[in-house]
């Protein structure tokens, strides 16, 4: 079952950014808060479940696009990432989680800070 729901996530996003029309001039440069949310794939159970342990892929991506405060969070509540059943208060949560030490503690995203 958690199977078919992480394949269904990633079929979503996959769907999701391939009809997104973005020009990419935003928050992560050449590249839309849509096409980042794509490859941040590996996240999803993460950022659903907050005792779901955190990929190394996943804090891969994490740690690239964190790079980027703005990035990640618009990122975190891209359309992508709501579609595919984030919840931006947990996925706020994985840099910590993945303890990337110049995470930036306290950034706003939204109405979330990072921790």
């Amino acid at each position: 079952m958690k199977s078919a729901i992480k394949s269904f996530s990633v079929l979503a996003l996959l769907v999701l950014v391939s009809v997104s029309l973005a020009d990419g001039a935003g928050e992560c440069g050449k590249s839309s808060a849509d096409n980042e949310a794509f490859k941040l794939a590996p996240c999803a159970e993460a950022a659903q479940n907050a005792k779901a342990p955190v990929s190394d892929s996943c804090c891969l991506q994490v740690k690239r696009i964190g790079q980027n405060p703005s990035c990640l969070c618009a990122v975190m509540l891209s359309d992508t990432a709501k579609a595919s059943g984030i919840k931006p208060e947990l996925a706020v949560t994985i840099p910590k989680r993945c303890n990337i030490a110049n995470r930036p503690v306290g950034y706003k995203c939204g109405a979330y800070a990072l921790p």
